[in-house]
């Protein structure tokens, strides 16, 4: 089974950025849907962002245009460059892809 570890997370005031990255234990990224998903308190678990094995991306309308998913093949890593952040985008981030979850990050945006 691959293992995903995303890093990056932590806490930014409204307005600023933050740059996820998600590691795969096996060479996935470049043959496999990477996807960024997150869970606030109390609310369901949203797809936020994904990319699939030809390159095209895919976004949660509330967050298109601040946020951007990429991938860097050679390192098996996924990225999601977060801009514009609001307080409602707090909520722990996680990779997935096909069978694989990460663990999460947590994404806390203050006012």
């Amino acid at each position: 089974q691959v293992q995903l570890v995303e890093s990056g997370g932590g806490l930014v005031q409204a307005g600023g950025s933050l740059r996820l990255s998600c590691t795969a234990s096996g060479s996935i990224v470049s043959t496999n849907a990477m996807g960024w998903y997150r869970q606030a308190p109390g609310k369901q678990r949203e797809l936020v962002a994904l990319i699939t094995s030809f390159g095209s991306t895919n976004y949660a309308d509330s967050v298109k245009g601040r946020f951007t998913i990429s991938r860097e093949n050679a390192k098996n890593t996924v990225y999601l460059q977060m801009n514009s952040l609001k307080p409602e985008d707090t909520a722990v981030y996680y990779c997935a892809t096909p069978g694989s979850w990460g663990q999460g990050t947590q994404v806390t945006v203050s006012s």
